[in-house]
C-alpha cells in the first residue's frame, strides 16, 4: 500500500487536538498518512495541525442536540470528506461523529472503522421522558452504525456492559484502553504546595461534577477561610452547562478562583496540591491521569470512569457522587492531613506510569487496527 491513509474523526476540534494528538503522532511514526477531521473552522485550526505534520479538513456536524435537518447535513458533510480524503482506516469518537462517520463509510465501501466510546454522556445520565426518547434514538442509531465494525474501543467495563445491554454491540471485538492516556514524560511531579491548594479542571457543566466541587469550596471556606480552591475550564453549550451568573456567586465570595480556559494545565497542576472531579461519570477522566502523573492526590466519584483512576485511600479518594457534602469531607481530611499528600501523589504517579503511559495505550490502539 502506497499511501496509507488514516482518518481521525470527532465533533469537538479542540478534544481531537488535544487528547488525540499523540496518538496520531504516533501513526505518523508508523508510515500512515493522518488526516484530523472536525468541527471547528479550517482557518483556526489547520496550520495548528500542519505543524504537527497532520492534513486538518473541517465537517459540519455539531457536538449536541438532535435535529434531523442538521443531522443529515453532517452526514453529508462527512461522507463529502471521507470521499475526498478516501481512507483506509477510520478512528471515531464522540457520539455523532461514530455514527455518521460510521455510516458515510460503509456508502463509500470503507469497512474498518474503529470506534471508542470514551463516555457515555448525559443522554444515558437522565432518565425524564425527553432523555429517554433521545436515548432511543440515539442506541437505534449507534446499533445500526456499529454492526459492521472490525472491534470497538471502550475505556472501562461499566461502559461495555451497558452497550451490551442495550444490544449496540453483539458480535464484535470489544478492546479495554485505559483512558486516553497521559505522557509521563510531558507531565512530571513538582513539589506540593502546603497548606493544600484544590484544583478542578473541567468543561463547565453539572454532568463533570463542578457544582457539587462548588458547593465543597464554599463549605470548606466556611471552616479554614484561608482555604485556595481553583476551578480551571471553559463555557459550555451542553444542557448541563453552569451559567456565568451561577459561577460568579462563587467567585464573589471568594469559594473560587476561576481562572477560565487554557491550553495547558500544567502550570496550575504545579499550583495545585490535590486534584478534584466529582463527575458523574467518564470514559476514564483524562484530567485525572494529568494530574496522577503530576503526583497529585485525586479526590473523585466511585462511578464508572473516575474509579478506573483511583484505589480508594491510597492514591486519593472515591466519595459518593452528587455530592458536595461527600467531596468537602475529603478535602477538609486533606486540609487536616497534609503530609499525606506527598505519599498519596507518588503512589499516583506510579499507577499513571503501570497503566495510563500513553504510550501503552496507543501500543494496543495499533495493534487492534493494523497500524
Amino acid at each position: 500500500m502506497a499511501n496509507r491513509v488514516v482518518a481521525v474523526l470527532s465533533s469537538h476540534t479542540p478534544s481531537l487536538f488535544w487528547f488525540r494528538m499523540d496518538m496520531m503522532l504516533e501513526f505518523r511514526k508508523r508510515g500512515w498518512t493522518v488526516y484530523a477531521v472536525a468541527n471547528e473552522a479550517a482557518e483556526l485550526w489547520e496550520g495548528r495541525f500542519e505543524e504537527q505534520g497532520i492534513h486538518y479538513r473541517q465537517i459540519q456536524v455539531q457536538r449536541n442536540g438532535m435535529n434531523i435537518l442538521r443531522d443529515l447535513r453532517a452526514l453529508r458533510s462527512i461522507q463529502d470528506v471521507l470521499g475526498r480524503i478516501r481512507p483506509h482506516k477510520i478512528f471515531a469518537f464522540q457520539a455523532k461523529t461514530i455514527i455518521y462517520g460510521t455510516i458515510a463509510a460503509r456508502r463509500l465501501g470503507i469497512t474498518e472503522v474503529y470506534p471508542l466510546i470514551a463516555g457515555v454522556g448525559s443522554v444515558f445520565l437522565k432518565d425524564d421522558l425527553k432523555t429517554r426518547l433521545v436515548r432511543k434514538v440515539l442506541t437505534t442509531e449507534y446499533r445500526a452504525a456499529m454492526r459492521d465494525c472490525p472491534a470497538v474501543f471502550f475505556q472501562n467495563r461499566d461502559d461495555e456492559a451497558l452497550f451490551r445491554g442495550q444490544k449496540i454491540i453483539r458480535r464484535q471485538p470489544v478492546v479495554l484502553l485505559h483512558g486516553s492516556g497521559v505522557s509521563v514524560e510531558k507531565f512530571q511531579v513538582s513539589q506540593i504546595p502546603t497548606p493544600p491548594v484544590f484544583l478542578c479542571v473541567s468543561r463547565l457543566i453539572r454532568d463533570k461534577g463542578v457544582g457539587e466541587y462548588l458547593e465543597a469550596c464554599r463549605m470548606l471556606r466556611r471552616v479554614h477561610p484561608d482555604a485556595h480552591c481553583l476551578l480551571v475550564g471553559p463555557y459550555d453549550s451542553n444542557p448541563s452547562a453552569i451559567r456565568e451568573a451561577e459561577l460568579a456567586a462563587y467567585v464573589e465570595d471568594g469559594s473560587v478562583v476561576y481562572c477560565g480556559e487554557t491550553e495547558d494545565v500544567r502550570p496550575y497542576l504545579a499550583e495545585s496540591s490535590v486534584f478534584v472531579l466529582p463527575s458523574y461519570r467518564e470514559g476514564t477522566p483524562k484530567s485525572s491521569l494529568e494530574a496522577m502523573a503530576c503526583g497529585r492526590p485525586i479526590i473523585t466519584t466511585d462511578v464508572p470512569g473516575c474509579r478506573e483512576t483511583v484505589t480508594d485511600g491510597e492514591n486519593g479518594f472515591l466519595v459518593a457522587p452528587r455530592s458536595g457534602a461527600a467531596v468537602f469531607e475529603k478535602m477538609l481530611w486533606f486540609m487536616d492531613h497534609p503530609e499525606a499528600m506527598e505519599p498519596m501523589g507518588r503512589k499516583g504517579r506510579k499507577r499513571a506510569e503501570e497503566l495510563f503511559d500513553v504510550r501503552i495505550v496507543n501500543q494496543t490502539i495499533c495493534e487492534t487496527m493494523g497500524i
